[in-house]
């Protein structure tokens, strides 16, 4: 983890953010001090007191740096190590992964949306609250993961090659999930497709249309007005 606590990283970074046991309550290692612990709980309480807004009720995404922010402010109720651990411990919480997932833009100490969560976080963070999920529940949660992973894709206004690049992993769990969900939205850009070029040819108004085939009309006028990305079938 680096000093600039640049949260919401990958679980392949050294800024790992993925959540493999629940928070401690007692105490927590002292990242790069073996034997060392601190304890993460008075920090998280005094985070809490200091800044509601963010580490109340309802989290938000903490802007990058806000590690060196904290130390600098406050110098008299955190060290370094504690605050390191606390950092951790909050942003690897479901809570705030949700929050992250969600596409909230990350937030300053006064509370104000500064900066835009990479989609390479908001990616990471699905992927992350989908495995603790699944690991909990005897349902296939895989389609909701994938419409999860096309919501986050199409609002990160990136082409497809690009957010590959951005999101690109060594895990193949990762990987594969969202190729389905590139496959998934093939699949539905090529019937909307082959309904625009069925109406085209029918001659007649989306509602003789929609009656002729027994489908909905606003089914129909949703995929006409469908706009195809550049490149999704790249």
């Amino acid at each position: 983890m680096t000093t600039e606590m640049e949260l919401d990283a990958p679980s392949t970074s050294p800024e790992v953010v993925a959540e493999t046991a629940p928070a401690p309550q007692a105490g927590a290692e002292a990242p790069g001090k073996p034997g060392r612990t601190v304890s993460a709980q008075p920090v998280l309480e005094k985070l809490f007191e200091l800044y509601p807004h963010l580490f109340g009720a309802e989290f938000l995404p903490l802007k990058l740096g806000i590690f060196q922010e904290l130390l600098a402010l406050h110098p008299e109720h955190f060290a370094r190590d504690a605050l390191k651990v606390a950092l951790g411990v909050h942003t690897r919480s479901t809570r705030y992964l949700q929050c992250v997932a969600a596409g909230k833009q990350r937030h300053d100490l006064q509370g104000a949306a500064v900066e835009a969560v990479a989609p390479e976080h908001v990616y990471w963070a699905i992927l992350e609250l989908f495995r603790r999920r699944q690991a909990r529940s005897t349902q296939d949660l895989r389609p909701k993961l994938r419409s999860q992973l096309l919501a986050a894709f199409e609002a990160s206004g990136l082409t497809r090659q690009d957010y590959l690049t951005r999101v690109q992993t060594k895990d193949a769990d990762s990987t594969l999930a969202l190729e389905d969900a590139f496959a998934e939205l093939d699949q539905t850009l090529a019937r909307q497709e082959a309904l625009r070029t069925a109406y085209e040819n029918s001659g007649k108004t989306v509602a003789e249309f929609a009656d002729m085939y027994g489908m909905d009309r606003r089914d129909v006028t949703r995929a006409l007005e469908g706009k195809r990305r550049p490149d999704t079938s790249a």
